[in-house]
């Protein structure tokens, strides 16, 4: 293992990579490794937006362990008061919890009209009732343009009318594959610049591979590649990547963009498709939302679970699930139940089949997941004659 190398070059040809030597000790020395078989695993870099002002030394990114420990020296040394957030995602979200619990007063300003783009409208909205119940300040259709010294610290200006004092940034807006080392060696890159691979996931050039954030993911559903950064794709690309690279013959069998994410007392999660995604994809979707207790009511502690089941119309294949609900509710567990069974080809219908755990404390005897399936399920069926007809 060599640490403290970057690698400069790679020589498909010669079947080497050139790498320099870094560190505050470092002479600019280089060498020659040779390989059998590569794999990249450069992973991605923060998105960098169109903002002014992005050098200054109390605006942040995080996305590398050192960004982390910059963040936390500048947190412990100058013990901020303030904080304003540029983008309403993941890391943002996790990020107005972690500072709102430190004591500092925040506000996240994305650009979407929701935060968490990547879920139902509505969901999103409950997301942003929950940020601004714990005291966070929700700024949404914000276009951040510029970042200012100030007397107070930072004043940061955008559109329309936005502008808020702080005494440091989080800038938190996504992430693009680092695959500059790769294209320079000849290897196919997608119009994201990820790199692209089969299944198995090598490149175009022999013997390497690549995986993690840095290369497109086969979508399991769409039947197609995508760009979709998360840390459990990475790690399984990553095993397949590996076995192959050693003689094994392992497919990496694609992904549903199964996610979850905890918002102060709230999570929230979805896998597959959501009714916009299935028409862009050629389904014809069909979705419904219904409320069901997270365990039984009479037991107590109780809470009720907002579900999104989204089917298609003509093969009642079940495509996508979101849910909304106290942390408490095992939110995470009920979003693996759908995405197991999308995995796995399940009908709508096939949900009411499966064998799920029942105790009053922890469920009830039809899951929250039969109990959604089945309002789908009713939605679906056409109305009886003496019912009449919806508009």
């Amino acid at each position: 293992m060599l640490e403290n190398h970057r690698v400069m070059a790679i020589d498909p040809v010669r079947k080497h990579v050139v790498a320099t030597v870094v560190g505050p000790s470092a002479q600019g020395e280089s060498i020659r490794e040779a390989y059998d078989a590569l794999i990249i695993a450069t992973g991605a870099v923060s998105r960098v937006p169109t903002v002014n002002g992005l050098d200054r030394p109390n605006v942040f990114f995080l996305r590398w362990m050192e960004d982390a420990f910059r963040m936390k020296r500048f947190l412990d040394q100058q013990r901020p008061r303030s904080a304003v957030i540029i983008g309403g995602g993941y890391i943002g979200l996790e990020m107005a919890d972690a500072l709102t619990r430190r004591g500092l007063r925040v506000t996240l300003a994305g650009h979407a009209p929701t935060v968490l783009k990547t879920v139902d409208p509505e969901f999103g909205r409950q997301v942003a009732a929950e940020l601004r119940r714990n005291g966070v300040n929700v700024a949404t259709r914000v276009s951040v343009q510029d970042i200012a010294d100030s007397r107070q610290g930072l004043r940061v200006s955008g559109t329309p009318d936005f502008q808020r004092e702080a005494d440091m940034v989080l800038v938190a807006v996504g992430a693009v594959p680092a695959s500059e080392l790769a294209a320079s060696a000849g290897i196919r890159v997608d119009r994201h610049g990820a790199i692209q691979t089969n299944q198995r996931m090598e490149t175009n050039l022999p013997d390497v591979f690549a995986a993690g954030d840095c290369v497109q993911t086969w979508h399991r559903l769409l039947q197609t590649p995508v760009y979709l950064p998360l840390g459990t794709t990475a790690h399984k690309q990553g095993r397949v990547a590996g076995e192959n690279a050693v003689g094994g013959n392992r497919q990496f069998t694609g992904t549903l963009g199964t996610q979850v994410v905890k918002v102060f007392d709230m999570v929230v999660a979805r896998t597959g498709l959501g009714v916009r995604e299935a028409e862009q994809a050629g389904y014809a979707p069909r979705s419904t939302e219904s409320t069901a207790w997270d365990h039984k009511q009479y037991y107590p502690g109780a809470h009720p679970l907002r579900i999104q089941v989204v089917g298609d119309k003509l093969s009642g294949r079940l495509l996508g699930a979101q849910i909304i609900g106290h942390h408490s509710t095992e939110v995470a567990k009920r979003i693996d139940v759908f995405a197991t069974a999308i995995f796995n080809n399940m009908s709508v219908d096939q949900l009411n089949d499966l064998d799920l755990s029942y105790t009053p404390p922890l469920s009830s005897p039809w899951d929250p997941v039969q109990i959604a399936a089945q309002a789908l399920l009713a939605d679906a069926k056409p109305p009886s004659a003496h019912q009449g007809h919806h508009s």
